[in-house]
């Protein structure tokens, strides 16, 4: 007797990569921050809301918060998760989900090595910089929400 086939459940899913709308207000947010990418060369100079990938077996939330530290160098409170019924692919591969979120230390955010410049942007201000593909959806979304 030979062994059965093992089950296939289809294509693997998409990676996942999470991202926080830091507002500078969680009640009458005016200003929201980006980041502007250093590297890699093809994204470099575009910008993005700061975040990173999760790893194997962590929670979103948890590498959202993880990373944050990591990028910024602050504590953040997460609030909701912005959608528009959409899932926002990156690739075919990769998946981002964005949260609103805001300091919880109150600490001023510093950009490390992935990111070279960080700017608080208000409503009019949106449009004003290169976002990457996969965040304009959540920056208009927040649009509505800027005071």
């Amino acid at each position: 007797m030979t062994p059965a086939a093992p089950e296939t459940t289809g294509p693997e899913p998409p990676g996942l990569v999470v991202a926080a709308a830091i507002l500078d207000d969680p009640v009458r947010p005016r200003r929201l921050l980006a980041a502007r990418r250093s590297r890699p060369a093809e994204l470099a100079g575009r910008w993005e809301f700061p975040g990173g990938k999760v790893e194997p077996g962590e929670a979103p939330i948890d590498a959202l918060v993880r990373e944050i530290v990591e990028e910024l160098g602050v504590m953040i409170e997460l609030g909701t998760e912005l959608s528009d019924g959409t899932p926002w692919m990156i690739t075919p591969a990769w998946r981002l989900r964005v949260w609103t979120a805001t300091r919880a230390d109150g600490r001023e955010p510093a950009p490390a090595d992935s990111h070279d410049q960080l700017r608080w942007l208000g409503r009019a201000e949106l449009a004003t910089v290169d976002w990457l593909p996969p965040d304009r959806p959540a920056v208009r979304l927040l649009g509505a929400l800027l005071r």
